[in-house]
């Protein structure tokens, strides 16, 4: 656990692509806390849209939303620490997360369309197409809190500069 901390939640967040879950596995393994993954929660139903390439609208996306809502939540209230990797990729929708940057902490891992889709070509998922990258990069809003992480790095690279930050700062607002 990060030195000081009480339970919380560390949402990776960012578009297909960029590593969540790659980091989120990793950053849990050395805190030894769980780890999710948001897209094992999608409805059967947004799963479909993805896999043929249509990217989910507000309206797909709020069930996933609340109760990915309520885990984190249970977490919470449970006193236990978690790590999440959800693309969260507006404003409204860490909002519905509880995103507080105090006990819901957001990480996002930033990129350019061009390394993200060099990455997504390298590799094998369901999801992950350059239309909805570029739909997701359309929809994101970057955060104006939490932390915020290069993914240019080495996956380790990024794991030790996300705790060496939640050590250094680990209170509320959160920004580097």
């Amino acid at each position: 656990m990060v030195k000081g901390q009480r339970a919380m939640v560390l949402i990776l967040i960012g578009p297909m692509g960029c590593g969540k879950t790659t980091i989120g596995e990793l950053l849990a393994a050395r805190l030894g806390w769980p780890f999710l993954d948001a897209d094992d929660f999608h409805p059967a139903e947004n799963k479909a849209k993805m896999r043929v390439g249509i990217a989910l609208n507000d309206e797909d996306r709020r069930p996933w939303l609340e109760i990915l809502r309520v885990r984190i939540d249970d977490f919470i209230k449970n006193g236990e620490s978690a790590v999440l990797a959800c693309s969260a990729l507006k404003q409204a929708y860490r909002d519905l997360l509880g995103v507080d940057q105090e006990k819901v902490v957001t990480i996002y891992l930033k990129g350019t369309f061009d390394l993200i889709s060099r990455r997504l070509k390298e590799r094998r998922h369901p999801y992950m197409n350059d239309n909805l990258l570029a739909s997701q990069l359309d929809t994101l809003e970057e955060p104006a809190d939490g932390l915020k992480v290069d993914i240019g790095q080495s996956p380790e690279e990024i794991v030790a500069e996300i705790l060496t930050t939640l050590e250094q700062n680990p209170g509320p607002g959160i920004v580097k």
